[in-house]
């Protein structure tokens, strides 16, 4: 976490920022570098979100769409406990005031205007819901014996997953689909159906049960357990 008192830290942070009296609003980050590309940018901004949260994992991930640029930083895990909704929002707040310290936003509320040097995300993702139920002690614990990677290599078109166990009220329990297509993001499932590929952290499989997280704050631990069966 940033110390403002400390020697080198900004005078102010982009939370700690207000308008003024006429609506205006302008900050710029004192590690802002004017004409940085955006590779440029995530990289520096991934290597000082490490030194300064450095016991949490973060994903970097940039886009450019007509209205600018924008820059996410996905939580993967840390130490904290931030299923309660206020210490959540907190720690955005904390990691979003570091990202905004490479940028530069001039505002007015008033008139609807609003020029920054890109847009910033802080985000907590599905994996640090995982790390969380793994900590806590999961249900349907599996073995990880076949790695995301070796699965997406070894799982064909024929093949049939069962959904076994899911959060409660999920309107595919029990249900058997044929797998029509493996693609490198998800598998295509008959009946119009999908399944994304988790990050490896909400993946493992034992090589006849797959158990994919997709915990919230609501119930760090929900899972979708599927029985893998190879085509004959």
């Amino acid at each position: 976490m940033t110390d403002v008192t400390a020697p080198g830290a900004p005078t102010r942070l982009y939370s700690q920022t207000d308008y003024d009296e006429r609506g205006n609003f302008q900050y710029q980050g004192d590690l802002y570098r004017s004409g940085e590309d955006l590779p440029c940018l995530a990289s520096r901004m991934g290597r000082h979100l490490a030194d300064q949260f450095i016991l949490t994992r973060f994903a970097i991930s940039t886009s450019k769409f007509a209205g600018g640029r924008k820059v996410t930083a996905e939580v993967l895990d840390t130490p904290a406990d931030l299923t309660d909704r206020d210490r959540q929002n907190a720690f955005i707040v904390e990691v979003r005031d570091q990202m905004e310290r490479f940028g530069f936003t001039c505002a007015n509320a008033l008139q609807g205007f609003h020029s920054c040097s890109f847009f910033c995300e802080a985000r907590i993702g599905r994996a640090y819901w995982a790390a969380l139920a793994k900590r806590r002690g999961p249900r349907n614990p599996v073995e990880a014996l076949v790695s995301l990677t070796v699965f997406k290599k070894r799982v064909k078109p024929g093949d049939s997953l069962k959904l076994i166990d899911a959060p409660a009220g999920h309107r595919s329990l029990g249900t058997t689909r044929t797998i029509t297509k493996v693609r490198s993001g998800d598998l295509i499932l008959e009946g119009r159906s999908h399944l994304d590929f988790p990050r490896a952290a909400a993946f493992a499989c034992d090589g006849k049960l797959v158990r994919i997280s997709i915990g919230s704050d609501y119930d760090p631990d929900a899972h979708l357990l599927y029985e893998w069966r190879a085509a004959a």
